[in-house]
């Protein structure tokens, strides 16, 4: 039996809300919209509820909007029925039932991340931890040692024992057979990247050897490699190597492609900082694609570089596209709707309003606080005495009273900025909250304007300039 749930409103979403349980929502849950009796949802107390719901409420769960300053334990000690805060805007009402992105399990993951420190031979042991930590809190399970040729490693085995010290893994990056051999002996748990010829390296370590042709290219090199490191008992994994752009890319993707055919159950490793750190790309949709590409050919194992300033995040990128893919391959399904971290640019659903919905909004507003929000056609700003829509934030200067308040301007100005930036990138703008670029900017970056009070904008400190 569907889930009986009823919806608490106001007077300016009830047709919106209509309108969306007339879709996905009504098909899916027994519903039941009850207007409230006030204009704006959020002004909805605890005491109108009681005097206007008459229990026993005929409901499941009772679900009001998320603006709204109600105690849901206190209600549900009232009613006897669940009460719950559910999202600020009608459109995340889907997401918030478990319908839509927001609300599907992320936990899971099956591809290892090798994050590089390609400067390691030069920094000191002090900032060469530092900057594992750092990236292990990205997400990283092994820290990859980026050896440079023709520049000396005196301390790589205390570097090894450092990072092995804390419980982090770690792997060699180098073309100097010496530099291989010392990190396997030091107790390296990878050592990229070795071939046919010098799998010898590896011989009686720990360390697993990461295979890649010898000629470039040469597939046949590459199962021959795999072929005798499974005689001499190493643990392995195989890398047909990614080309950049220009550079042979479709030949390596095909190679990818052959090499899982060719050793079906070898694991395999990407190097993504090929494409990531040599395309001028936001890396967000490169990883996207690339880690794809892992998910269906069973590639567990990727090697990560963020050293150009624009793959700042690309490590916190490839964690995130890797619990997606999981979830969406686990559900045989696209990997849409399943989360927005990736989503740095613009945003799925930017707008929660109309220009319509904002103009009956402003006609019922009655105080002189201004409101910032944007709707198809602009910023729209508006108190009990003005109604503004613009496509520049600084076109409103004109028309906004401000009444000499220095401290009311300055947030206006930030507020409208943020509201230009959503309006023309097609981000979701939300006043007195940040504006979100998923994993591209910290969560901490996202907090509450500053200046403004809890629950709207800084109160017009002189309304008589307004009248």
């Amino acid at each position: 039996m569907a889930e009986k749930l009823l919806l608490l409103t106001g007077h300016l979403a009830e047709a919106r809300l209509r309108r969306l349980v007339a879709g996905e929502l009504g098909e899916r849950f027994s519903v039941r919209i009850v207007n409230i009796g006030v204009k704006v949802a959020a002004l909805m107390t605890e005491a109108i509820l009681r005097r206007r719901l008459r229990p026993p409420l005929d409901a499941d769960r009772v679900i009001f909007p998320g603006r709204a300053g109600l105690d849901a334990a206190a209600l549900t000690r009232h009613f006897g029925v669940p009460f719950a805060r559910g999202p600020d805007e009608i459109v995340d009402l889907p997401a918030f039932l478990g319908l839509a992105a927001g609300a599907r399990d992320l936990s899971r993951f099956d591809i290892r991340l090798f994050a590089e420190i390609v400067d390691a031979a030069t920094l000191d042991r002090g900032a060469l931890l530092a900057r594992a930590r750092a990236l292990v809190g990205e997400g990283a399970e092994v820290i990859d040692l980026g050896c440079r040729p023709g520049v000396d490693f005196p301390d790589l085995e205390a570097k090894i024992s450092d990072l092995r010290g804390e419980g982090i893994a770690v792997s060699i990056d180098s073309g100097d057979p010496q530099e291989l051999r010392r990190g396997a002996l030091a107790g390296a748990d990878f050592l990229l990247s070795l071939t046919e010829h010098t799998l010898a390296i590896a011989a009686g370590t720990r360390a697993t050897p990461v295979l890649i042709p010898a000629p470039h290219g040469d597939l046949a090199s590459l199962v021959r490699a795999a072929a005798k490191a499974e005689a001499m008992g190493l643990p392995f994994l195989v890398d047909p190597i990614l080309d950049p752009i220009h550079s042979g890319l479709s030949a390596s993707l095909a190679r990818y492609h052959e090499t899982r055919r060719r050793l079906p159950r070898a694991e395999m490793l990407m190097g993504t900082g090929n494409l990531t750190e040599l395309t001028d790309a936001d890396s967000a949709g490169v990883t996207a694609i690339l880690l794809g590409i892992c998910s269906e050919l069973g590639i567990r194992n990727v090697l990560t570089v963020q050293v150009s300033p624009h793959t700042r995040r690309t490590l916190a990128e490839h964690d995130a596209a890797r619990r997606m893919l999981f979830a969406a391959r686990a559900d045989h399904a696209l990997p849409r709707l399943y989360s927005d971290a990736l989503l740095q640019i613009h945003d799925r659903v930017p707008l929660t309003e109309t220009a319509a919905d904002l103009a009956a909004l402003a006609a019922a507003t009655r105080d002189a606080n201004y409101r910032v929000m944007v709707a198809e056609d602009g910023i729209h700003v508006f108190n009990s005495h003005h109604h503004i829509v613009r496509q520049d934030a600084l076109s409103c200067y004109p028309d906004l009273a401000l009444a000499g308040d220095p401290a009311h301007a300055f947030y206006l100005g930030a507020e409208l900025a943020k509201a230009e930036i959503a309006f023309r990138l097609g981000k979701r703008y939300v006043q007195d909250e940040g504006l979100r670029f998923g994993v591209a900017v910290a969560e901490a970056a996202s907090a509450r304007t500053q200046l403004a009070e809890a629950g709207h904008t800084l109160r017009a400190r002189d309304d008589a300039a307004h009248s």
